[in-house]
């Protein structure tokens, strides 16, 4: 079963799949992982012509096994991945990891913004989540503050607030949600709630499919 769980930055998508992979006993990846990676390799380099280069050279030498989300969590490294994201030999770089990841044999739940759209199509299932801005800033604001980083919140509003634009106009994205998405929005649901609604979705639609 490949579960695809896609959203904007801090809408829950993450600690969602992380959820469901354990609930239906599942590997998974958090695809956003891999983009601050490269981003976060870059960094610096973002006003200089060099940019794009390192950028496509730091996705296609990227070690998987060495991703730390606490130091890949921040909302500059957020700003990064979405400036590198946009490069297509960036994406095309980090495709083929997240396509095999999905077709693991007994399958997988990754997350990201394009999984439903691109990386994996032909999921069993797919869940699109949702969360007003305000609200996900303050999610991603007490998330850092529990790591003792001191956040003006003003102005990681407007980094998510340009991320969720930048990531919409990419070219070369696909985020949005699929067609045949389930839409789950959290704004007003704690993590338990938000758990036992996808996990009814899932229920739901594979159900559904051993019907036919």
């Amino acid at each position: 079963m490949i579960i695809a769980v896609d959203g904007p930055a801090a809408s829950g998508k993450g600690t969602l799949a992380a959820g469901l992979a354990r609930h239906y006993g599942l590997p998974q990846l958090d695809t956003g992982l891999l983009y601050r990676a490269v981003g976060r390799a870059v960094a610096g380099l973002e006003d200089t012509p060099g940019f794009e280069a390192a950028a496509i050279a730091a996705a296609r030498s990227i070690d998987t096994g060495h991703l730390d989300p606490l130091a890949l969590s921040t909302a500059e490294v957020g700003v990064l991945a979405s400036k590198v994201a946009v490069i297509a030999e960036v994406r095309a770089a980090l495709f083929d990891f997240q396509r095999q990841f999905a077709l693991q044999p007994g399958g997988a739940v990754l997350d990201g913004r394009d999984i439903g759209t691109k990386i994996a199509p032909d999921a069993d299932v797919k869940l699109f989540i949702q969360a007003d801005s305000k609200s996900r800033m303050e999610r991603r604001a007490r998330q850092l503050e529990g790591r003792g980083v001191v956040v003006d919140r003003y102005a990681l509003y407007h980094q998510i607030e340009q991320r969720d634009a930048r990531d919409m106009a990419n070219p070369n994205g696909g985020f949005y949600p699929a067609a045949d998405a389930h839409l789950l929005d959290t704004t007003l649901l704690d993590i338990e709630a938000a758990l036992r609604a996808a996990v009814a979705i899932v229920d739901g639609v594979m159900a559904r499919k051993g019907q036919h």
